[in-house]
């Protein structure tokens, strides 16, 4: 492994725990065991080690759902893909600090204009991603044609990240599997033709 890949190891969970603008550098010389000339020698400053950090994290949180989406054959499977991950959203990303999206969006707002842009274009990303799947379906007549794809796609969205916030702010990962179940039912009992 080399050195800055040893370092965003070592750093990504903390500026995903402790947020931005929270990580300080002896948090970040304690994690590495090396010394501020030797993380910087590596990185051009705390921004550009954040922004690699925050890759990291979605690499290991949020990308391989998007890997499992685009292998699977229809909508509906899509779907269910979506709410099988993230039933399991909980216990993958506990050790991390949580949801590298919702961290780094809450976190940034008003402290990194270049993080939080990264975390709304992924959240955009992720959203555009359930409109083309609710239209795949409609097009494929395994989803009704007479609602809304973008209205239902906020709603699943909201619900994802709703209950994920709930699952770490109550340390109880129910929340999430409650939300899968009601987004299953909700597509069974609305959506599906």
């Amino acid at each position: 492994m080399d050195t800055a890949a040893y370092i965003l190891e070592k750093v990504a969970p903390i500026f995903n725990k402790r947020g931005y603008i929270g990580a300080s550098l002896s948090d970040l010389t304690a994690a590495t065991g090396m010394t501020k000339g030797a993380i910087y020698g590596n990185f051009s400053n705390k921004e550009d080690l954040a922004i690699k950090a925050f890759n990291y994290n979605l690499r290991k949180a949020i990308y391989p759902l998007f890997d499992l989406i685009s292998k699977q054959p229809d909508a509906l499977t899509k779907l269910k893909v979506v709410t099988d991950y993230h039933r399991g959203h909980y216990e993958r990303v506990a050790d991390m600090g949580g949801c590298p999206m919702l961290r780094v969006s809450s976190d940034t707002q008003h402290t990194n204009p270049l993080l939080f842009d990264k975390a709304q274009r992924l959240s955009q990303t992720f959203l555009n991603g359930l409109i083309e799947i609710l239209n795949e379906g409609k097009h494929s007549d395994q989803l009704r044609q007479d609602f809304d794809s973008m209205t239902y796609a906020k709603v699943i969205l909201s619900m994802i990240e709703g209950a994920t916030s709930l699952a770490f702010t109550h340390h109880d990962e129910s929340f999430l599997a409650v939300a899968m179940d009601s987004i299953d039912m909700l597509i069974e009992e609305k959506l599906k033709t």
